[in-house]
C-alpha cells in the first residue's frame, strides 16, 4: 500500500474558523509574538501567555473539522496516510486521521515547566496559574514557542523520506524548520501543493500546484490520487 505524507499549515484550519497568525487579520496583528509565544514572554508575564492560549483553546472547542480534514482522513481507506501538521489544533484527529504528528505542539495539552516530557491532556479550555503537573511544577501550554527546539522534526524527516506521494496544504512554506521538509522527499514522487497563494518551488519535479482553498483543493487532489495511484 502506497504511503501518502501530508504537511499541513494554518490555511487548512482557517476554513474551520481558526484564526491564523500570518494573514491580514492574524493574531500577530493585535499581539506581539515576543509577548505571547516565547520562553521570555512566559518568564516575564505568564498570565498574559495563559490568557492568550486560553482564548485560542476556547475557540478550538467551538469549531469543527472541514471538508479538507475529512478528505485527508478518507484517504486512509486507500493508502497509508501520515499527516505532519504545523497546527496546534486537533481537527485532523477529530476528522478521523489516525497518524498525526504535531510539529509545534498541541493546544489541548499542557506540560510541566519542570519536565517537558510530562504532558497532560486537557478536556477543558482554561489553564490557570497555579495548575500543577504531577511533579508539582506549574503547567504551561504544550506549544513549541519561538526560540525553542522542534522535538518532532526528526520523526517528520523520517516520514517524508519514505513518502510515495507528498501533499502540502495551506502553508506559506515560510516557517522553518517545517518548510525544509520538502528537501527530504525522494526525487520524482508525485507532489501536490494546495494553497491560494502557492508558488511552485523551482527545484521540485512532478509537482502539481492547485491555487485553491483547502476545502476545495484537497478533495480534488484526493480524488485524483485515488484514481491514479490506488492500483499502481
Amino acid at each position: 500500500m502506497k504511503r501518502v505524507v501530508v504537511l499541513t499549515g494554518a490555511g487548512i484550519s482557517a476554513e474551520s474558523g481558526i484564526s491564523t497568525f500570518r494573514d491580514h487579520n492574524g493574531l500577530w496583528k493585535t499581539h506581539r509574538f515576543e509577548d505571547l509565544a516565547t520562553p521570555e514572554a512566559w518568564e516575564r508575564n505568564p498570565q498574559l501567555v495563559l490568557d492568550f492560549y486560553n482564548m485560542r483553546r476556547k475557540q478550538l472547542f467551538e469549531v469543527e473539522p472541514n471538508q479538507a480534514h475529512r478528505a485527508l482522513a478518507g484517504l486512509e481507506k486507500h493508502f497509508q496516510v501520515f499527516i505532519i501538521t504545523q497546527n496546534v489544533d486537533d481537527l485532523h484527529e477529530r476528522a478521523g486521521s489516525t497518524h498525526v504528528l504535531h510539529l509545534h505542539g498541541e493546544l489541548k495539552k499542557a506540560r510541566s515547566t519542570g519536565n517537558p516530557e510530562l504532558v497532560t491532556e486537557m478536556n477543558h479550555w482554561e489553564l490557570k496559574w497555579g495548575d500543577k503537573a504531577a511533579d508539582g511544577h506549574q503547567l504551561r501550554p504544550h506549544i513549541v514557542w519561538f526560540g525553542e527546539a522542534v522535538p518532532n522534526m526528526g520523526d517528520a524527516i523520517r516520514l517524508v523520506k519514505k513518502a510515495d506521494i507528498f501533499l502540502v496544504v495551506g502553508t506559506s512554506l515560510q516557517v522553518y524548520p517545517a518548510a525544509s521538509l520538502l528537501d527530504y522527499a525522494l526525487p520524482g514522487i508525485p507532489f501536490y501543493l494546495i494553497d491560494p497563494q502557492a508558488a511552485s518551488p523551482k527545484h521540485l519535479l512532478h509537482i502539481k500546484v492547485l491555487r485553491e482553498n483547502a476545502t476545495s483543493g484537497v478533495p480534488l487532489a484526493a480524488s485524483e490520487i485515488i484514481h491514479l495511484y490506488t492500483h499502481s
